[in-house]
Formats: structure tokens, sequence, C-alpha cells
């Protein structure tokens, strides 16, 4: 696998962004430029990070394209589009975005994100991003989530079925799936059955860590790698079976000493499991 992360060094050329990639100690990298650049800058990008063997993660299209009001849908949609082909010209591992939400938070929970009609409305949504971008190095993923479609091993497999596109693959969150006491507590089992079933078509996988409080309701938190519950040997050892090209990308942190400790920790974690984490 390779570790990632975001790069907060200011650039603006491809040289300068590599150095800021190495600095930061990572071998995988998100995408640099956003859908707005142009051929040149795209092909200058890519041609440095296969020079310097860095592994363009993922593109971002967070977005909500199963947003009801129907402009701010289309709006989500295009910008899918956008990415993708974005992803596509750069040669990145995967196009990603959340299914999206039927409420008024692009990426909270509603009672209808979880119906069969809402399952429906992402195949569809999915199919027409793919369809029209037709991508041919990449594939557009689902970040796993806790309370939206793909929320487990078995809704993503029933994506990847009624979806039935090549262009369509799988985005990996372990954290985002630890929605109850039992899959906290059973993680590693979940993380193992998760690749066991998916890992052919895993692009991207996020690192993140989580607690559990013990006060009436459950109440789960996302934190720092090195700082929850996770049995992160364990973990890595599960996603170790996965491509070596796979991309393990920190988030979700307050600044550049945050996830250098990241790092720091996750490496450790996988020196004590014997795992290679470039």
């Amino acid at each position: 696998m390779r570790l990632g992360g975001p790069i907060f060094e200011t650039f603006t050329d491809p040289e300068a962004w590599i150095a800021a990639v190495r600095r930061a100690g990572y071998a995988a990298a998100i995408c640099p430029l956003d859908e707005t650049a142009d051929d040149d800058a795209v092909k200058a990008f890519a041609g440095a990070a296969a020079d310097a063997d860095v592994v363009i993660a993922e593109v971002g299209a967070w977005s909500n394209p199963l947003a009801r009001d129907a402009a701010a849908a289309r709006d989500a949609l295009e910008l899918c589009r956008r990415r993708l082909d974005l992803a596509d010209r750069i040669g990145a591992r995967c196009c990603v975005n959340i299914s999206g939400s039927r409420g008024e938070k692009w990426d909270g929970p509603h009672p209808d994100d979880l119906t069969e009609e809402t399952f429906d409305a992402i195949v569809e949504s999915v199919r027409s991003i793919i369809d029209d971008v037709k991508p041919t190095r990449t594939a557009y993923t689902l970040e796993t989530m806790p309370w939206m479609y793909p929320d487990s091993t078995g809704s993503y497999l029933r994506l990847i079925d009624a979806i039935d596109r090549d262009g369509f693959a799988v985005h990996f969150d372990p954290v985002n799936l630890l929605s109850s006491p039992r899959r906290f507590f059973g993680h590693v089992e979940l993380v193992r059955d998760f690749v066991a079933r998916l890992g052919p078509r895993i692009r991207s996988c996020h690192a993140k860590d989580a607690t559990m409080s013990d006060g009436f309701i459950t109440h789960l938190d996302e934190v720092r790698p090195g700082t929850g519950r996770l049995d992160y040997p364990a973990v890595l050892t599960a996603l170790d079976s996965l491509d070596p090209d796979t991309p393990l990308m920190l988030e979700h942190l307050d600044g550049a000493a945050e996830y250098a400790l990241a790092a720091g920790f996750v490496r450790s974690a996988a020196d004590a499991a014997g795992v290679r984490l470039r």
C-alpha cells in the first residue's frame, strides 16, 4: 500500500508539488488540480507524478447528486462528470463522491436515504455520470458511509450488480462503516470480509480511527489514527492483500502536525504487522 494525505504547502508547478509530497513522506497524493485545468497542466502534473513514482489516489467530486432541488442536483451531476473526466485525464486511481442525501445537508442522514427508491436513484445517477464520461483509465467510486448507501459490504455488492458498469469501482473507508457497537467492536472481521468480497475493485482507502463513549445512547467519534480503538496492525494486514499501489489516505485532521503524527503511527503499525507501506 501507499500512504498519502493532503499537502499544506503552496505550489505553482509540478516539481514544487512533488517536492511537497516527498517532504510529507507520502507515496500517494490527492489530485493537485481541479476540473478547470487545461490538458498541458494535466499532462505536466501526471508526468511529474509518474517520474517520481507518486500515485494520484483520487479526485474528489464532493457534492449531492440526490439533492431534492433540481438545479442543485444538476450542478452536482455536472461536477461529478467534470471531476471524473479530470481523473481519467490525469490517471488518478478514482474519482470519489458519496452517493448523496435526500436531506438538506449534502452528507447528512435523512429517513429516505436508505430506501429502495433512493437506491434506484443512486444507480441512475452513477450510470449517467459514467456513461457520459466513458472513463478508460480510472473509475467512479462511492465512499462507504454510515447512513447512506453503500453502508455495508452487501449494499456495495448490490450497487455493483445494479449499476453494471466497468467504470464503477469501490472506495473503502472502514471507519465510516462503524455505525453500531457490533461493527465497532468487530471491525477487524468487518474489514476482512469487505476486502475478501470487494478487494479487486477497491481503488483507494481512507485511514482514520474511532472511539465509542459509554453514555446512552451509542455515540461514536472519528479521531486521529492511534488515538482510537482500531486494531491497526490487523486492519493493515487485511488491506495488505490489495493491489500494492492501493492508496491509504489520511484525512479529516487539523493541520500538517496532526497529519505527521497520524502518518508516524500508521507506519509504526505497519512495521509491527510486517506490512510494507510505502
